[in-house]
């Protein structure tokens, strides 16, 4: 990890609606993240943490507040389809649900954010062996999600997040559907790749022996940042 802030949240606010009632989810929350970090989103169900990370992740936008990407300023005046491949190329997103595509292996599933972006199929393919190979799947290339373990699924998206070499990855809650023993060593997998790779990885958690092994955590309580240590 190194001192350059590679995304600053200012003043950032989000506002729902429901049955014309206002819900103010974040409130004026302020935060720095550094390149090359990890650290943990902690906080009681409904602060807003996985709000924040939609945001910074822009598949949601802020109602107000500032967020920047290397000093851009990535929801002022951008399309839809300059998000989309911003996303695709910068982002790498793991979720509590592994969200594959039962039809295909978790060698395709792996490839597909590639695809998507447009790489050549044969480069696609390699890449993503070598990412499967890494995280100990090699043996289970042509293997469909429903004959993974709920280990070996995650551990097929997180492949598909690192894919296209993002800057950021975003996982939410990603070891809270996992047994315990699962759930340690996918958790241990994510501080060696962060070792490894040098990714700037925010996890939301409820796992505090988890998250204090990380180099930071992030406390939200009341739509804003409530402590860091």
């Amino acid at each position: 990890m190194n001192n350059e802030i590679f995304i600053e949240i200012k003043n950032l606010y989000k506002d729902y609606y429901k049955a014309h009632q206002k819900i103010e989810v974040l409130r004026g929350l302020n935060l720095e993240i550094k390149r090359g970090e990890i650290f943990a989103i902690v906080g009681a169900s409904g602060v807003g943490k996985s709000s924040l990370l939609h945001i910074i992740g822009t598949l949601d936008h802020p109602t107000k507040g500032t967020v920047l990407f290397s000093g851009e300023d990535i929801f002022s005046k951008k399309r839809n389809s300059f998000l989309n491949t911003f996303r695709n190329k910068k982002i790498g997103f793991v979720f509590q649900f592994h969200y594959l595509m039962n039809e295909f292996t978790a060698l395709e599933n792996a490839m597909m954010p590639a695809l998507v972006q447009g790489m050549p199929r044969a480069e696609a393919e390699e890449k993503a062996k070598t990412l499967l190979d890494e995280l100990k799947l090699g043996n289970r290339l042509q293997h469909k999600p429903g004959e993974l373990s709920g280990g070996e699924q995650q551990r097929v998206a997180i492949a598909r997040a690192l894919i296209n070499e993002p800057e950021i990855i975003l996982a939410d809650e990603p070891t809270g559907n996992l047994d315990t023993k699962t759930a340690r060593e996918v958790q241990d997998l994510f501080i060696m790749l962060n070792e490894t790779k040098k990714i700037t990885t925010l996890i939301v958690t409820h796992n505090e022996p988890f998250a204090k092994k990380l180099h930071r955590v992030v406390k939200l309580e009341d739509g804003t940042v409530y402590h860091i240590n």
